[in-house]
């Protein structure tokens, strides 16, 4: 086996102009299956009674592992700048329409 040291490699990622804008969510559903997960980002609003899915992400569990310790190490960096985060209070899911089971 080669004991070299692997040299990282840099990918250039292109984004369109739509994409660069971002979509606002307020909310997140988050279903799985063995294969994979989905991470629905929608927006709610409570007042009319309705919501809107704002961007669907369907990656693997081993990526949505990933995602989770990358967004983990980014709130304790930005809680060490800035403060703690104080988790908001939301609505209900029986306050916005959901069933629950």
């Amino acid at each position: 086996m080669d004991n070299q040291p692997q040299q990282q490699q840099q990918i250039n990622i292109k984004i369109d102009d739509a994409t660069l804008k971002g979509t606002y969510a307020n909310a997140m559903g988050i279903s799985h299956s063995k294969e994979e997960f989905v991470l629905d980002f929608m927006n709610i609003y409570p007042w009319q009674r309705a919501g809107v899915v704002t961007s669907r992400v369907i990656t693997s569990p081993g990526h949505v592992k990933r995602i989770f310790k990358a967004l983990e190490e980014n709130i304790k960096k930005y809680e060490a700048k800035f403060g703690k985060i104080e988790i908001a209070a939301g609505p209900s899911a029986n306050e916005i329409g959901f069933k629950t089971a």
